[in-house]
């Protein structure tokens, strides 16, 4: 019987030798499993279904390793979801008010990284002649599912997998694998190949009539995740809107893949901007959150890629936004002393790792505010400690289920400091 979620999603029985974590399986569900590595067990077979328990919404649902809880859906889910952030704040001796989880729809997402792979006659895979792989990774595996159409994509990129997979016999040999990522945009599809090598000047020219035929915005190159993109094609601008102004983003840029979270973080943000004069926005990205701010205060974002920045400068000049953008490596160089004194808000949006140096030098400053909006709550529960310990309290926790079927769980904080602290040097 399995009694419990786990905190990685997978449902725990308990056996004589201890609790075994179980995939796909849910609360109140009879199981027949066989022991793995470890504490974890396969699911050989469902005896009987727990009420909780529900269709997938996916024909590739245990296979692909995008979703993780497509059996396990509503408000049991957000439930668990909501303990997960409660108990990984205590876990460093927090406490808050937790808000209820914000949910997000599906058939919404904006950008994905696809794998593509053209596969030989006679390969494992292989129908009659060759045959294009198109999709996501198998569940703790390096194999391609592939996948005709995922209900997580928006409308404008589950009607663009065709013409993806028509791409595996223009850009690769027998047994060759890429891959791509897309982000749709106001203006079309922003794609970008990442592949070894450098594309011909005839396959520029292949690449920028496929842009024409299907109506993408944009197509570039990079060898690999760590190489500048190189354009290809422009067909149109690439560019999403953040507040009055509108930002050609760069290829691969960061974005938040759900528009109703991205919604739900910047609400929150914008509350704890009110009555503020001066903010400073930290891993500002494209300017998500600074262009928007911008309309109730001024606002000096700092971001540490260069093209990010870039972007983010341009769009705040031409649409005359509040915004001043500074081009620093927060990790290395965070804001402190006198960088500080003068805000009024500070609002971090930092990678998976976190903002711990940064953390510490606001722990030592005075500025009264802090809106932290968080991918890992385990790296914000740290950080948070930090700013509690320097004298924050942590007023408002708002959880994000910005990335539906996973257990993974985004948040929105905010932390002030008490008012016997708010003295300004």
């Amino acid at each position: 019987m399995i009694d419990s979620v786990g905190a990685r999603g997978e449902g725990v029985a308990q056996t004589p030798s201890g609790p075994v974590f179980v995939p796909f399986t849910v609360p109140g569900d009879r199981v027949r499993i066989r022991a793995g590595a470890g504490d974890h067990a396969e699911l050989l077979d469902l005896l009987s279904s727990s009420p909780q328990r529900v269709g997938p919404a996916c024909a590739h649902f245990s296979d692909c390793g995008g979703c993780d809880l497509q059996h396990w859906q509503g408000p049991e889910l957000l439930a668990w979801k909501h303990h997960q952030v409660k108990v990984t704040l205590a876990h460093r001796g927090l406490q808050a008010e937790v808000q209820p989880v914000v949910a997000t729809p599906p058939g919404e997402r904006r950008r994905a990284r696809l794998a593509l792979r053209r596969v030989a006659p006679g390969g494992a895979h292989s129908r009659d002649g060759d045959h294009v792989l198109l999709g996501f990774r198998a569940r703790a595996s390096r194999r391609i599912v592939d996948v005709q159409a995922c209900p997580l994509l928006n409308e404008r990129l589950s009607a663009a997998m065709p013409a993806l997979r028509s791409l595996g016999p223009v850009l690769l040999r027998a047994d060759g694998e890429l891959v791509l990522e897309v982000t749709d945009t106001l203006g079309g599809i922003d794609l970008l190949i990442e592949r070894s090598g450098e594309p011909n000047a005839a396959l520029h020219a292949e690449l920028a009539r496929f842009a024409a035929r299907h109506g993408l915005a944009r197509i570039s190159w990079r060898a690999d995740a760590a190489s500048e993109p190189e354009l290809i094609a422009s067909i149109a601008s690439p560019a999403l809107r953040f507040g009055n102004a509108s930002v050609e983003v760069p290829p691969g840029a960061f974005v938040q893949a759900s528009p109703t979270a991205e919604r739900a973080l910047l609400a929150e943000v914008l509350a704890a901007a009110q009555g503020v004069k001066r903010v400073a926005d930290l891993y500002a990205g494209c300017g998500a959150f600074s262009l928007p701010l911008a309309g109730v205060a001024a606002v000096h974002a700092v971001e540490g890629d260069a093209a990010f920045a870039k972007a983010l400068d341009a769009a705040a000049r031409q649409s005359g936004a509040r915004v001043t953008v500074e081009h620093r490596d927060l990790d290395r160089r965070p804001l402190q002393g006198d960088d500080l004194k003068r805000l009024d808000l500070v609002v971090l949006d930092p990678p998976r790792a976190g903002a711990r140096a940064q953390c510490e030098a606001l722990a030592k400053s005075k500025v009264p505010a802090v809106a932290y909006v968080s991918c890992n709550p385990a790296t914000f529960a740290r950080d948070a400690r930090v700013l509690v310990d320097g004298g924050y309290t942590l007023e408002r926790v708002v959880p994000v289920d910005q990335f539906l079927w996973s257990a993974h769980i985004e948040l929105v904080a905010v932390l002030r400091r008490q008012p016997l602290n708010l003295a300004r040097r």
